[in-house]
């Protein structure tokens, strides 16, 4: 099993959330998953910058959610 990490960038002056982005790379457990998670939430975070995150009350969300991946199946060759 995989987990796929999923942000969300969300401003309580606004009362709504940005649509939900999804991180390009797939992870093998939840541990790498949420140090990524943390990591690129401050690099958000500090991109954004001060004024911004406090005039608007920014703040991110996310989370690591498994990911079913399909296992390679063997197929029948036929004689």
């Amino acid at each position: 099993m995989k987990f796929s990490l999923v942000f969300l960038l969300c401003s309580y002056v606004a009362g709504e959330c940005m649509p939900p982005h999804i991180h390009s790379t797939q992870f093998d457990d939840e541990y790498d998953c949420l140090t990524v998670g943390y990591s690129e939430s401050l690099i958000k975070i500090e991109e954004i910058g001060r004024e911004e995150i406090n005039l608007y009350s920014m703040y991110i969300k996310f989370g690591c959610y498994p990911t079913e991946t399909a296992e390679p199946t063997e197929e029948k060759q036929e004689t």
